[in-house]
């Protein structure tokens, strides 16, 4: 493996880590709005996921795959800490960055463990499976326009 194919892989990495939170901080939107934990929609963010990464991040099937799945399991995990600092500031009356910033990372963590059922594992385990199996498939063929 060439230094150029280990710079790609971490770049590709990172672009999933990066999606994955983003998809979390998009996910919490619906969920702070409705005043209710949407677990879900870990399908829905899988699905996209899936399709982005394939399409977007890395062409090999497996890679893709993959990193994929990493990103549905970043998102579920950074949302439920987002669903945990905002339950926190509502609490405490703290701004949202106040209450994530003096909880600190490992109580946050904590109190997510805690507030997590069963069923939201399994939602996020579906939504992994979701994503796996979209960005197995080959992205959509683009028509080419005659002439």
């Amino acid at each position: 493996m060439t230094l150029r194919q280990i710079v790609g892989e971490c770049f590709a990495l990172f672009c999933s880590l990066m999606l994955g939170l983003a998809a979390g901080a998009v996910w919490l939107l619906p969920t702070v709005f409705l005043h209710r934990p949407l677990p879900w929609l870990a399908v829905l963010a899988g699905w996209l996921l899936g399709v982005a990464i394939r399409q977007w991040v890395h062409g090999k099937k497996w890679n893709a795959a993959l990193l994929a799945a990493l990103a549905t399991v970043v998102a579920s995990v950074y949302c439920r800490v987002l669903i945990t600092t905002v339950n926190i500031s509502a609490m405490t009356d703290y701004g949202l960055l106040d209450a994530a910033r003096t909880a600190g990372l490992p109580m946050l963590l904590d109190f997510m463990r805690l507030a997590t059922s069963k069923l939201d594992i399994a939602w996020a385990a579906v939504g992994v499976v979701v994503a796996v199996v979209t960005a197995m498939r080959s992205p959509a063929a683009t028509a080419r326009k005659p002439g």
